[in-house]
């Protein structure tokens, strides 16, 4: 049902609760498994730690930026800490605001920029149309910041997807280099299990931080990227009709059209 009134509800940072449980259940089940085999100390090897670790940030470092890199531990916190709308509940705000700048005028939103604060990319939308940038132009500048995001957001998945590549490789090379010392010291029977710990702890360490960490981390990150995406082209959408003056109707179909049947808004029934 249309409403005059604006109702902007902040968005706030919230847990994501599938990450931390799920990265807390595959580090569980790993850990029980070793417990129960009676000789924790056994896993715990700081030359491989250092050889798998270590090993994985140098090489990753070498494919981007050191920039690049740092950027992405900010990006990752972003798995845990999100603070994004669902795109049915970024359409009804859409149109409320619509709604209000038809009957109320352009300038009416002003009151909206406040309360948008939190979301700086609807920030930014509210603020071109109330500034008077013609519609046209808004989408524009839309376009060009959601297509630069997408790519942000990329990069910092691929430095996550080949650290996942780096850290296997990592443990290999530590593999090799715990043979060599075990083979090259045969006949000082103390010198081969401690050779052979970090021959077989490297390449446990390095299958431990691609397949738990990094490559699920990578995955959400793109999964959280797509959401924002089709949360963002919401607001373009949105801003672009309220800067050419559309009826709110046309809006509501235009917004319907890019959703699945299940989120599709009906806020003039």
């Amino acid at each position: 049902m249309a409403d005059d009134e604006v109702r902007i509800a902040p968005v706030g940072k919230s847990l994501d609760l599938a990450t931390i449980l799920g990265l807390l259940a595959a580090f569980g089940l790993i850990v029980a498994a070793i417990i129960l085999g009676g000789s924790p100390g056994s896993f715990i090897n700081l030359p491989a730690i250092f050889i798998v670790i270590g090993g994985t940030l140098a090489v990753t470092t070498i494919c981007f930026s050191i920039n690049e890199v740092s950027k992405t531990f900010a990006v990752v916190s972003k798995t845990i800490f999100h603070s994004i709308r669902e795109p049915s509940d970024a359409a009804q705000q859409v149109m409320q605001i619509s709604q209000m700048a038809r009957k109320h005028g352009v300038l009416s939103l002003q009151q909206v920029i406040d309360a948008v604060k939190n979301e700086p990319f609807l920030h930014k939308a509210v603020t071109l149309v109330v500034d008077g940038v013609p519609g046209g132009q808004v989408e524009n500048i839309l376009r060009r910041e959601l297509n630069s995001m997408v790519q942000r957001h990329a990069k910092s998945a691929s430095v996550l997807r080949r650290a996942a590549d780096f850290a296997p490789a990592m443990g290999l090379i530590g593999t090799l280099i715990g043979l060599v010392q075990m083979l090259g010291n045969l006949d000082d029977p103390t010198t081969i299990g401690p050779s052979m710990a970090v021959a077989l702890l490297t390449t446990f360490y390095g299958a431990v931080l691609a397949n738990l960490v990094f490559v699920p981390l990578a995955s959400k990150l793109e999964r959280n990227s797509s959401l924002e995406e089709v949360v963002n082209n919401v607001y373009v959408m949105g801003a672009a009709s309220i800067g050419r003056q559309e009826n709110p109707r046309r809006l509501e179909m235009l917004l319907n059209s890019t959703m699945p049947p299940s989120e599709r808004i009906r806020f003039f029934e």
